[in-house]
């Protein structure tokens, strides 16, 4: 598997993982939801599109917080290309994921936590850089990797009846 080095850690990466673990909180918080997040930059640096997982709540599989952050940046644009955007998300995307944001063109993928069983972007599948692709992706992973593992690590504990890490 390839090694996705974490991104620089220009404010505006920053600014936009902390919006994604935000959504995230509201996941797990509203809604008892498994925390991921996900955002949508425009090449400008506007937000397109935001979403968390929802997929428990909806009873739709497909309901990931990258899936739902993609849907709603293709109803503002009005197209389901989106050539040169960056896509900030709380957990590295699993293979449905990671087919739908080739399929939408996403330019960047900075992802927080991998994810050792499911991820399809460099931990355990690395389908974003398969040479059979006509479009590639540029993956960064890491940026602020520990913050969005403790927060999935204490949602899956808090569910088993256990107390959260500390701090």
């Amino acid at each position: 598997m390839t090694a996705t080095p974490p991104p620089p850690a220009l404010p505006e990466h920053i600014h936009w993982m902390r919006h994604a673990l935000t959504l995230a909180h509201r996941a797990a918080t509203e809604f008892d939801e498994i925390p991921v997040g996900a955002v949508l930059i425009s090449p400008e640096g506007t937000l397109l599109g935001e979403g968390w997982n929802y997929n428990i709540t909806s009873h739709d599989p497909s309901a990931h917080a990258e899936i739902m952050a993609l849907r709603a940046a293709g109803h503002q644009l009005r197209n389901h290309r989106m050539p040169g955007c960056t896509l900030y998300v709380t957990l590295e995307p699993c293979l449905m994921c990671a087919m739908a944001i080739i399929h939408a063109r996403i330019a960047h993928l900075i992802y927080a936590a991998a994810d050792p069983k499911t991820g399809a972007c460099g931990s355990t599948f690395d389908i974003l850089n398969d040479p059979r692709h006509n479009h590639h992706v540029h993956v960064y992973g890491g940026l602020l990797a520990e913050e969005a593992s403790r927060r999935l690590t204490n949602y899956f504990r808090t569910k088993r009846g256990q107390p959260p890490l500390p701090q």
